[in-house]
């Protein structure tokens, strides 16, 4: 018996209710649509599954990888040996009081900034495209149009390492960075501090945002939203784009033609031709204008 079908088994048996997926392919958790199979998979709905599930794993060595919606993943075709877990209904819930916004780990942001502007709390405007949940964007310190995470988290619950419930206030946020993006804790909820703004105002201006979106970005194609972290002093995308690379496609896999920041899934794309498209366009970046890009999109390895 493998290790990961000896903690299928101890999770089952300590957890009856906890939903477990062995083989799960990836390609369903990924906004790219790629992506092999993991070796085991949770989807706890509360608190105490997800602690079990992090006790019982580390407890039997295995290094569990916390997976939100997978907007900034990349996972190999051949898939991971890997135990994920994944939070699922019964931790998406968010509540409001005052100009706070509490909501747990697996609310997605589309709904986080309609739920801010339904009670006429403004903040979070920025993160209503955002295609991903409230704990991946915390640990990459999501943001857009100017906003990002940073400026709105107040308090962070996670899990630790032995799988206890703390509360965090030292977030550590930078470009794209976290004190959670080591992977180490699982991120349970947040509190958002928010103002209280005129409802038809945040309206407007999610609106405007969205359209903004729909012009200029991909969103026909699965993607993972920008592919390269902006160099200092540069925009990837003019960058790429001054390279005569829009269009740019290996196998399923193209640089997409309406911005040049995203690569998208044609149809079809590997890991493989994604990888091989970012080499490629990172290499003739380099060589024309003398700026190294380097990937915001994780692999998971």
């Amino acid at each position: 018996m493998d290790r990961f079908e000896y903690l299928r088994k101890e999770l089952a048996g300590q957890c009856p209710g906890l939903e477990l997926r062995a083989g799960e392919p990836m390609s369903r958790h990924t906004s790219f649509r790629i992506g092999g199979p993991a070796a085991l998979m949770a989807l706890p709905k509360s608190a105490a599954e997800a602690s079990a599930a992090v006790k019982t794993a580390r407890k039997l060595g295995i290094e569990p990888f916390f997976l939100g919606n997978g907007s900034n993943l990349l996972v190999p075709d051949q898939g991971v040996e890997r135990f994920l877990i994944k939070a699922a209904s019964g931790l998406d819930q968010c509540r409001a009081e005052k100009n706070r916004v509490t909501a747990d780990s697996g609310v997605t942001l589309a709904r986080l900034a309609a739920f801010a502007r339904d009670n006429g709390l403004t903040g979070l405007e920025f993160a209503g495209g955002i295609p991903g949940t409230l704990g991946g964007a915390v640990t990459m310190n999501a943001g857009a149009y100017g906003g990002e995470m940073a400026q709105v988290v107040g308090s962070v619950t996670c899990l630790t390492r032995e799988g206890q419930v703390e509360e965090v206030t030292d977030f550590d946020f930078g470009y794209r960075h976290s004190a959670f993006s080591d992977g180490s804790r699982m991120i349970l909820g947040a509190v958002m501090e928010l103002q209280k703004g005129d409802q038809a105002v945040i309206r407007a201006r999610m609106e405007e945002l969205a359209v903004q979106r729909q012009t200029k970005q991909p969103l026909e194609y699965p993607s993972a939203g920008s592919m390269f972290k902006r160099p200092a002093g540069y925009f990837a995308a003019a960058l790429i784009d001054q390279c005569g690379l829009k269009g740019f496609t290996v196998g399923g896999a193209q640089v997409s033609e309406k911005h040049a920041g995203f690569v998208v899934n044609r149809g079809g794309a590997t890991c493989a031709d994604v990888l091989e498209l970012v080499d490629q366009v990172k290499a003739r970046v380099l060589a024309q204008t003398g700026v190294e890009l380097e990937m915001e999109v994780k692999i998971l390895r």
